[in-house]
């Protein structure tokens, strides 16, 4: 490979992201770890909520429509809802600031029992930072899919998985979509064993 083809290198890069990712236990252990939640999360009738920003917001809506629609095969559609709406985010942020337009959504949404996904390549958004907050304060399970050491959001989640080695947000994305993929089919297997038959 030439050093001067960055198509090449983009792709070596994000290699070695997947690999350093895969060679360390706890990384594969908290992507378990996540699956088991989800599924003790559907088992006593709570619901999966997901937020981010930017792209991360593509993300968690991604995880979302997964679980609403299909993944593998046709089955029941399964609780999840992505705090995206333009209109409430909007409403909330002119009312309240940024930092509460996750926050009032889980207030106004979460139940405890249920589990949020939050999404940040740098662990540090401070919206997040309130949702999580507001949702440990309500029963509410958390999740992070996180970069850069895991931020500040790291503590506040139950369950984090970090993306090691990548310090920009293109790499650390890649790998959040890859674990959200996983994690879908890891526990869409368990509940529908059918579709993979």
């Amino acid at each position: 490979m030439s050093a001067t083809d960055p198509i090449a290198a983009a792709f070596a890069e994000a290699r070695a992201t997947l690999d350093d990712f895969l060679a360390d236990p706890v990384h594969l252990d908290g992507v378990r770890r996540f699956a088991d939640e989800i599924e003790a999360c559907y088992a006593r009738g709570g619901r999966l909520l997901a937020a981010g920003n930017g792209g991360s917001m593509c993300d968690a809506m991604h995880f979302v429509e997964e679980w609403t629609g299909r993944f593998r095969g046709d089955r029941a559609a399964l609780g999840a809802l992505s705090l995206g709406d333009p209109s409430q985010l909007t409403c909330i942020a002119n009312d309240f600031g940024f930092d509460e337009i996750f926050a009032r959504q889980v207030e106004a949404n979460g139940r405890a029992g249920d589990l949020l996904v939050v999404i940040s390549t740098s662990g540090n958004s401070a919206n997040l930072l309130r949702a999580a907050e507001v949702a440990r304060g309500a029963g509410i399970t958390v999740v992070g899919l996180l970069g850069k050491g895991g931020g500040q959001l790291a503590p506040l989640c139950d369950v984090s998985i970090v993306v090691p080695r990548a310090q920009t947000s293109d790499r650390i994305q890649e790998l959040h979509i890859k674990i959200i993929h996983t994690v879908i089919e890891a526990v869409e297997r368990r509940l529908f064993p059918g579709n993979y038959a």
